[in-house]
């Protein structure tokens, strides 16, 4: 599948755009509008990088934390450090484990959330901030000719911004 996104202003020119691309001969079924009025970011299917980045932690956290835990417990039973003098040889191993498994947990948070949300959204995050600024974006989904006949549409229209992108299952 085909995409071709174009980032324009205001509503108007959206609706200009729409209506060129059907005068052009592109099927209704394959042109989108999004922005205030049309369908939003998350029914069209953007990606929300929150929502990826939430889920990224909580997977890496599943092996992370168990893997800290063994990792903290190993450390101290093998090395015999005893940083936890109060509570004797059997305890201070599993608080070694313990401190491990903080340590897999703010790991899953930091690399596994941070990454997440910075790497995992693609493109969708700067058209979801265009959309929170206003602005409309049409898209084109189809094959590679509707895609190269939409684009000498859309050039001419005058949008901000105008991305093709090719998906492959």
């Amino acid at each position: 599948m085909n995409y071709l996104i174009a980032v324009v202003s205001d509503r108007i020119k959206a609706e200009d755009a729409y209506t060129a691309l059907e005068k052009g001969g592109i099927p209704t079924n394959q042109i989108s509008i999004l922005g205030k009025g049309y369908k939003t970011a998350d029914e069209f299917g953007f990606i929300d990088p929150n929502k990826k980045a939430k889920e990224q932690a909580i997977m890496m956290a599943y092996w992370l934390i168990p893997f800290g835990f063994f990792g903290g417990y190993m450390f101290d039973l093998i090395t015999g450090v005893n940083a936890f003098d109060w509570a004797g040889e059997p305890v201070n191993h599993i608080l070694g484990g313990v401190a491990g498994a903080i340590g897999g947990a703010m790991g899953s948070i930091f690399v596994g959330g941070g990454v997440g949300l910075s790497v995992g959204s693609g493109d969708a995050l700067p058209y979801r901030n265009r959309l929170n600024q206003g602005k409309y974006i049409v898209v084109v989904q189809g094959s590679q000719i509707i895609k190269n006949k939409a684009t000498e549409i859309l050039q001419k229209c005058n949008p901000e911004n105008l991305q093709g992108y090719s998906q492959y299952s």
